[in-house]
């Protein structure tokens, strides 16, 4: 398994206010950096798009504690399976820290190749959520 993880975001809201957000795909879709995406399709607790150079992706939530971690797998015909967490955490009242980590499967040659890419989506998506306004 090959690790990746996004810098340390601040987000100015409650982890619970961010958790409820994130938890939804149908609302995870508006952190999404839709420069990077098309198709975008949203079913509650999964979801499927489209990364140009990589194909179709889809994720599912496997798991969650609430206000805290919210996990997802790779699901469907994701050419790399892969698992994302976001872990949350309340460091005073209307102000979190957000880190995302992406684990997947890669060989050494895909690995190569996918390693800049992954990192960048990673960092995109962090920024993405930190900086939405979740009213």
């Amino acid at each position: 398994m090959t690790k990746f993880e996004s810098a340390i975001k601040e987000v100015p809201y409650s982890a619970e206010t961010i958790y409820n957000f994130l938890s939804d795909f149908d609302n995870f879709g508006e952190v999404i950096p839709q420069d990077k995406i098309k198709n975008w399709q949203s079913f509650g607790d999964h979801c499927t798009f489209e990364i140009d150079m990589v194909g179709e992706v889809g994720l599912r939530i496997v798991e969650t504690n609430p206000h805290d971690t919210i996990k997802y797998v790779a699901e469907g015909n994701t050419p790399v399976n892969f698992f994302l967490w976001i872990q949350i955490k309340e460091v005073a009242e209307g102000d979190s820290r957000i880190k995302l980590t992406i684990k997947a499967e890669l060989n050494p040659m895909i690995k190569m190749v996918a390693s800049g890419p992954i990192k960048t989506f990673l960092e995109v998506l962090a920024d993405g959520i930190a900086s939405h306004k979740y009213e």
